[in-house]
């Protein structure tokens, strides 16, 4: 049973294969560059790779536009290639998840091609069309204020199709058996291949129903029990990661009140909550988001996030507050997109500063579920904010102090590799770090191995702890009559701050650093007080009144047996 719900104590890393490592010397990354960096991910400590679309593909939009679901774009290798990568990671201990991009696929792709050519088409009822423009073309477009309209009109098929998201993206008509069993066929073929699951985009357009005639769509969330049935059946321990930015009273219509729909999904609401905690300095409203997405299946698992491929998203929070989250970290309007996010990697909107780098990817190792990482966020890559829309934050993954960061041989680079200001490839990268003991890089490897050693995080329940102080989050964890405690001060400024663990008797009194020998003793009343530097932050294991003089022993067993201390 542990083994099928891997996911609960798991570490993720996203990733692009075509600006991740180039071992052809082309340009563009690929599986055989991937396959090189695999004991760097394994040492990271890494225990989940999780791919972004690398299927043929007309790269009209990073290759979320797919032309053919059953193949590897040939610019990233072959089906040999990614057999060979996947046979690799599970030689290390490593699983691999695939985005599952079937909303929509390319106007390229031989489905569509077949389905403008004739109204008599097979393929015609596999997307979704209308004989005249419908009257709310102008209204629930995906990228406002670059998206005009979410229905083309298609010269050769003489009709209007539907497009939640870029005019080269057409919808496919998700209602349809024909697309659902074809859905099923894709999922079937990549586990096949050695996948241990998939990363589905845009999960709520894809049971949404869609036509002219639908005003409010309706979510056909059975759909989602059909997935989930379909890798029961072909890979007990195979997964989906649902991205859904749904409000909290809508999460256990994809988990399923029985956990018989989606396995995990990203937590975006509590993504957003967190951000703006981070630029005010004020955890309650985090908390709050907290407790409302809180209720899941035993055998459902949140995906915990700071920064990934798209903008950061802020559009469930309230005016002001989004409001300061731009002041804070994307006060130029070149920063941000869509009218509702940030377009910026973590690093550069938390000004470089060290300290909140670690408060914030501490937050995200310690919050309720299982963390994701975004390459390069480990060594705290930058930006490029002249790339337009979100390419900005999709640049080549800075290896060395080499040509093109160590990334590749050719001059001419998929996308610009940063080679200017503070966040250039000469001052990060990776072998510049890797002999840093103090880096960014062995920081993040340290903070993995800890957060694997507290299975209490993936799998137990959590409460937050009363203060006094809102700029202090307190949480414990319970699992399996084990308990651990973490503190983050978001404010800029020191904070003394008293609290109680809140367990019976003894159990609380003792609290045991997991990151450094600061540990903590409650006094007489049960109370521990603790001074936080700015930024900082405290894992504790709860432990016995004994737990340190038992340490002590057996440090000083094997120091007399060795000489040297355990």
């Amino acid at each position: 049973m542990i083994d099928d719900l891997w996911y609960k104590n798991s570490v993720f890393y996203c990733l692009s294969v075509g600006t991740f490592m180039d071992a052809n010397g082309d340009g563009i990354g690929d599986f055989k560059g991937l396959l090189r960096r695999l004991d760097y991910l394994q040492g990271l400590g890494v225990t989940a790779i999780w791919l972004m679309p690398f299927q043929p593909s007309p790269h009209k939009d990073d290759g979320y536009d797919i032309a053919d679901y059953y193949g590897v774009d040939p610019r990233y290798g072959s089906l040999g290639d990614f057999v060979e990568f996947t046979h690799g990671c599970r030689q290390r201990g490593m699983r691999v998840i695939i985005d599952l991009v079937v909303n929509h696929t390319s106007d390229q792709h031989p489905w569509f091609l077949d389905a403008r050519s004739s109204p008599d088409s097979p393929y015609r009822d596999w997307y979704v069309w209308a004989d005249k423009k419908p009257a709310n073309a102008g209204k629930g477009m995906v990228f406002p204020g670059v998206q005009k309209s979410t229905w083309t009109r298609d010269k050769v098929a003489g009709a209007w199709f539907f497009h939640r998201f870029y005019d080269f993206q057409p919808d496919l008509n998700t209602s349809n058996p024909h697309v659902q069993a074809e859905i099923l066929k894709i999922m079937g073929f990549w586990i096949q291949l050695g996948v241990s699951g998939f990363r589905m985009d845009a999960v709520p357009f894809v049971i949404a129903t869609k036509g002219a005639k639908v005003g409010k769509p309706i979510e056909q969330y059975d759909m989602l029990r059909s997935f989930r049935e379909f890798l029961q059946w072909r890979q007990g321990n195979a997964v989906i990661l649902a991205e859904a930015n749904v409000l909290p009273e809508t999460d256990m219509e994809y988990f399923g009140d029985d956990g018989d729909r989606m396995h995990m999904m990203f937590n975006f609401f509590v993504n957003q909550n967190l951000f703006y905690a981070l630029a005010s300095a004020d955890s309650r409203p985090l908390a709050k988001a907290l407790q409302a997405t809180k209720p899941r299946p035993a055998t459902a698992q949140w995906g915990l996030f700071l920064r990934n491929h798209d903008e950061l998203d802020l559009g469930r929070l309230t005016k002001a507050q989004r409001e300061l989250v731009f002041e804070k970290f994307g006060p130029d309007k070149t920063m941000q997109l869509y009218d509702r996010g940030i377009r910026r990697r973590l690093a550069p909107m938390l000004g470089g500063d060290r300290r909140r780098l670690e408060l914030a990817y501490s937050l995200m190792f310690t919050l309720p579920g299982t963390p994701v990482i975004r390459y390069g966020d480990e060594i705290a890559m930058g930006d490029n904010l002249d790339l337009p829309e979100r390419n900005c934050a999709r640049t080549p993954m800075q290896w060395s102090t080499e040509p093109q960061a160590g990334f590749t041989k050719s001059d001419r680079p998929c996308s610009p590799v940063i080679d200017v200001g503070p966040y250039g490839y000469e001052h990060v990268n990776v072998a510049k770090q890797r002999r840093d003991p103090n880096s960014m890089l062995n920081w993040t490897e340290r903070v993995i191995r800890m957060r694997k050693e507290v299975p209490e995080v993936g799998w137990g329940d959590f409460k937050v702890i009363a203060t006094r102080d809102p700029s202090v989050l307190v949480m414990r964890y319970d699992w399996r009559n084990n308990s651990v405690l973490f503190v983050h001060n978001l404010d800029e400024k020191p904070r003394e701050v008293s609290f109680a663990v809140g367990l019976p008797g003894d159990a609380g009194k003792l609290l045991v650093n997991l990151l450094s020998e600061d540990h903590s003793r409650a006094n007489e009343r049960g109370k521990h007080t603790l001074v936080l530097e700015g930024y900082g932050y405290r894992w504790y294991r709860v432990g016995g009144l004994d737990y340190l003089l038992k340490r002590s022993d057996i440090d000083a067993d094997a120091k007399g047996k060795t000489g040297h201390p355990a």
